[in-house]
């Protein structure tokens, strides 16, 4: 089924106008990079001016007109436990615990990360409109470095942001459910996934809904979803479930029994486009997303970090596509910007939030010095803070960066890990980063999900959770690459202080029933969730 020219001319010339704007505002953010410093004054005198007058601002004597240093000396480097007894008052209707007047909430992002209890972060409209900028940055240098895109359709799995409302009727979910249900109607006409998927609670109804309205399209260019084990569960389904899919293409509806996905499709455009479909599957035995999609140009997914375990993978499953970070973010607020595919480097987004770095010398400081984000240097590990729009401030979101370089006097940094993924029985701090590019080493192909954890004996040690099916782990070979990685494991298992790395089988479908027990708690979904490869917990155990 070829995409038709009218297509193309009608998508490239209704674009045009958002295009011209929003390469405007790319060089714009080229152009701030030159004086770091100063965006970053105003950046922290926006914030506060906005903020001036809340009782947080107040109870720590905190004005628009404050430098930096003065800033720093009134408000203690935070964590959510600072801003929860001010977010309970706002969840309860009381803005100006936290908020200006004319900063308006508009809802709560809901995060579950590795804590037990559920995260409130406050989004305003000032919050979003920034979180939309870093977006659109992003999007549009991508677009332009893949140009066939600017005519290309884009699948993207987001979750609902509106799961339950607060006692003031303030909605709590997923801001990039807000963010897509806000979207300029144009740009949203390009989603394959429709608003409805968002409100399906049950990740395998989500992922087939999800996938059953991507394959009516062949002309999707674009693949985005924060963590690129989504992507690898959109293949599983595709791969299993493909003649059901095929068969419900060609009846236009969904078989299962939620009205929420009770579509019903057209039927003669989609019976054509089933039959295409049920060709390739003969052909090849099984539907290959880069065959049911020939036009596919670009994967946005995380690459740092932990989940750049996943990457071998995925890069068999799309051979010669690329693939672009989405950047460091959070709910908390987007951080970095990348620009450019293969790299999960990305330039530190200074007109958003004000940021501060601590030194990793100065990590286990109970009043740590910190830097502004003009004076990293490279090569040197930072904890970043945060402060936001939101009215969280100095917030110490336990993200462990790099910086990679600069652009003027802007730093690009890459995220490594969670500052609570690290372990140290005996003194090594062994990162999760570590672990994953250890097991990189050893597994250059597709790597099997694991889970390192530390046991007590005498010595202490390690224990690599593995599954019965990834028995044949080289867990000797995986101990030395550890060792290459960090010094200090390797001089605590020299001198005998930890003991080899021990091999622990647990059955099949372990880490998936982790997963899904993880993200049963309110605020966890499939799309943040981020499987653990290393647990610093002495008394873990994957099996419940």
């Amino acid at each position: 089924m070829a995409i038709t020219h009218l297509n193309h001319w009608l998508r490239y010339w209704i674009g045009a106008p958002i295009r011209k704007k929003l390469r405007a505002q790319l060089k714009r953010t080229w152009e701030l990079t030159a004086d770091c410093r100063e965006v970053q004054r105003k950046t922290l005198q926006r914030i506060l001016f906005l903020n001036a007058g809340s009782d947080l601002c107040r109870d720590h004597d905190l004005s628009g007109n404050l430098t930096e240093g003065s800033f720093a000396r009134r408000m203690p480097i935070s964590n959510y436990e600072t801003f929860s007894p001010y977010i309970e008052r706002l969840r309860n209707g009381e803005n100006t615990a936290l908020l200006g007047p004319k900063n308006f909430l508009e809802m709560f992002a809901l995060t579950s990360g590795t804590t037990a209890s559920t995260k409130h972060i406050p989004i305003t409209t000032h919050f979003v409109n920034d979180y939309r900028r870093g977006w659109q940055t992003w999007g549009i240098a991508a677009f332009d470095d893949h140009p066939k895109l600017h005519n290309l359709r884009i699948l993207q799995l987001c979750s609902d942001y509106d799961k339950y409302r607060t006692p003031s009727g303030i909605p709590c979910g997923n801001i990039s459910g807000l963010v897509q249900q806000t979207q300029n109607p144009i740009v949203r006409s390009r989603y394959t996934v429709p608003a409805a998927a968002q409100k399906i609670d049950d990740p395998s109804l989500k992922y087939y809904y999800s996938l059953l309205c991507s394959l009516a399209a062949e002309d999707v260019g674009l693949i985005s979803t924060a963590n690129p084990s989504t992507v690898l569960q959109l293949i599983k389904v595709l791969s299993q479930h493909g003649q059901q899919l095929i068969r419900d293409l060609y009846d236009g509806r969904v078989r299962c029994p939620s009205s929420e996905v009770d579509a019903t499709l057209a039927c003669r455009k989609l019976r054509t486009r089933a039959s295409q479909l049920d060709r390739i599957l003969e052909r090849s035995g099984s539907l290959q997303p880069t065959e049911v999609w020939p036009h596919l140009q670009l994967l946005a997914v995380w690459t740092g970090g932990s989940v750049a375990g996943y990457l071998p993978e995925l890069r068999l499953h799309f051979p010669g596509i690329s693939i672009r970070d989405h950047g460091l973010s959070a709910s908390e607020g987007r951080m970095t910007i990348p620009f450019s595919d293969e790299s999960s480097s990305g330039l530190l987004d200074i007109e958003s939030h004000f940021f501060e770095f601590i030194p990793e010398e100065e990590w286990d400081s109970d009043q740590p010095d910190t830097l502004l984000a003009d004076e990293l240097e490279v090569g040197k590990l930072y904890h970043i803070l945060l402060t936001t729009v939101s009215g969280l401030y100095r917030y110490n979101i336990h993200d462990v960066v790099e910086c990679t370089g600069f652009r003027g006097t802007t730093p690009e940094l890459k995220f490594l890990h969670k500052g609570a993924h690290i372990s140290s029985v005996t003194g090594e701090k062994l990162t999760e980063s570590q672990v994953v590019a250890a097991a990189q080493d050893v597994c250059p192909g597709v790597m099997p999900q694991f889970i390192v954890s530390p046991h007590w004996d005498n010595p202490p040690g390690y224990i690599v959770w593995v599954e019965a099916a990834d028995q044949d782990f080289p867990f000797n070979r995986f101990d030395l690459a550890l060792q290459s990685q960090n010094i200090e494991y390797q001089e605590k298992r020299t001198t005998g202080r930890l003991a080899p790395i021990k091999r622990q089988l647990v059955p099949a479908g372990t880490f998936q029933n982790l997963a899904q027990k993880r993200q049963s708690g309110v605020g966890g979904s499939e799309e943040q969730y981020k499987h653990p490869w290393l647990v610093p917990e002495l008394d873990f155990s994957p099996v419940s």
